[in-house]
């Protein structure tokens, strides 16, 4: 059989259509919005820096105590300092232990099922995952304008962030999607976020407890950067696209919200075999997809349509259709697109699924439990016919028990 193949705009890479898509081992050379992104960094002398043994911090020592208030709010153990970044080139344990309470109680608040997948790995594990779901939580907070990012020193008229906007944008080829002075906020607090990013890669150190916690996370695991340089670029893909052309445009920025966070977790989880960075990657695409599909009305009135265009056209179906809401059960090419969409994200599911015998046997329960509530998920829009309409498709409260107790029970006790 002939193998249909197409290349991506975004990335320069030739698909093979029969097969599967894969960004990881991609011989390419980056492009240059990729260096843009890369280049971005903090120096020493150009950010503001306070030592950790100043009287003002040790006036404040009380708060590296807890991160819990007197409320039962949040608490950032170091939001009282006024400085980017640390003068001295290591921070002691106990802010570092700090730092990971932080992070584990963020991820405790907003996880949800997630939380509960990651209190049966190893502790050091456990504490890691947390610090890495805190910085993706984070960054897509700040994307969706749930949060408010600060970088002491930094603003959107600093001279260093209008000029990254303006490459980014000029190398994107688009203009913004969203207003622009929500574009320029946003697009510089994550400029801001992956100066960062940076000083975990650095001998310097971010005061943002999320930072400390990830910088000693990946010391531990030797994170590579580019894996979370790419999430924060899908972040502002956001910015620059609400509509994909087709299914390997949407592959793409799949790979950066999603491939990329499934492939930082393995190497926390640990593996031997590396197949299971194909398999990570699978695992990152079947679970976007399952989120796109079931989030079309949310993201339509927004004006966003991830579901391919031209996957929608070969249906008949229109973008005022996918904005119609409910009536677009009535159109004749819906259930068939349907079809078509949850057999293609199952090829991404089966191949998840092969992650797990080759991840190390204490840290399976977690991957398994999320593509378990994702699967059922993607059921259940299958079993509906495609009405993601008249409710929001979601498990029960038992449900998720009675799974999250069979996915117990086999990955951690029983042979896979």
């Amino acid at each position: 059989m002939t193998q249909r193949s197409k290349t991506d705009s975004a990335s320069g890479i030739r698909y093979d259509l029969e097969r599967s898509i894969s960004l990881i081992e991609a011989d390419v050379e980056p492009e240059r919005i990729d260096m843009v992104r890369a280049a971005v960094g903090i120096t020493r002398d150009a950010a503001r820096a306070i030592s950790i043994t100043a009287m003002e911090t040790i006036r404040e020592g009380a708060r590296f105590m807890g991160v819990v208030g007197n409320r039962g709010e949040l608490v950032n153990p170091f939001g009282h300092i006024d400085a980017a970044i640390w003068s001295e080139a290591t921070v002691p344990d106990y802010m570092i232990e700090s730092a990971y309470d932080y992070c584990e109680e963020l991820t405790r608040r907003e996880a949800g099922n997630f939380h509960h997948s990651f209190k049966y790995l190893p502790d050091d594990a456990r504490r890691s995952i947390c610090a890495y779901y805190a910085f993706c939580r984070r960054a897509d907070d700040i994307a969706d304008g749930d949060f408010v990012d600060h970088f002491p020193g930094g603003s959107s008229d600093d001279p260093e962030s209008i000029e990254y906007r303006a490459d980014i944008e000029r190398l994107t080829g688009t203009s913004p999607v969203v207003d622009r002075s929500h574009y320029d906020d946003r697009m510089s607090q994550l400029f801001y976020y992956r100066k960062k990013l940076s000083t975990a890669y650095e001998p310097i150190t971010s005061t943002d407890p999320i930072f400390i916690a990830l910088k000693d996370t990946i010391h531990r695991y030797n994170l590579p950067r580019q894996l979370l340089d790419d999430m924060i670029s899908g972040m502002e893909d956001d910015f620059h696209n609400n509509r994909y052309e087709t299914f390997e445009d949407l592959y793409s920025y799949c790979y950066r919200v999603a491939s990329t966070v499934g492939l930082v977790c393995i190497e926390i989880y640990g593996y031997d075999d590396p197949a299971a960075r194909e398999f990570a990657e699978a695992w990152g695409i079947f679970m976007q997809m399952t989120n796109i599909i079931r989030d079309v009305v949310e993201d339509s009135e927004r004006d966003r349509i991830y579901l391919p265009l031209e996957d929608l056209q070969r249906f008949g179906i229109t973008e005022q259709d996918v904005r119609g809401g409910e009536s677009l059960l009535d159109h004749p090419g819906w259930k068939p697109f349907i079809d078509d969409y949850i057999s293609k994200a199952e090829t991404y599911r089966d191949k998840a699924f092969k992650l797990l015998p080759l991840l190390d046997k204490q840290s399976r329960y977690s991957p398994a439990a999320m593509m378990a509530f994702y699967e059922s998920i993607l059921k259940k829009i299958d079993k509906k016919d495609g009405d993601i309409f008249s409710e929001r498709v979601q498990l029960s409260k038992a449900e998720k028990i009675t799974l999250a107790a069979y996915v117990y029970a086999r990955y951690r006790f029983l042979a896979v």
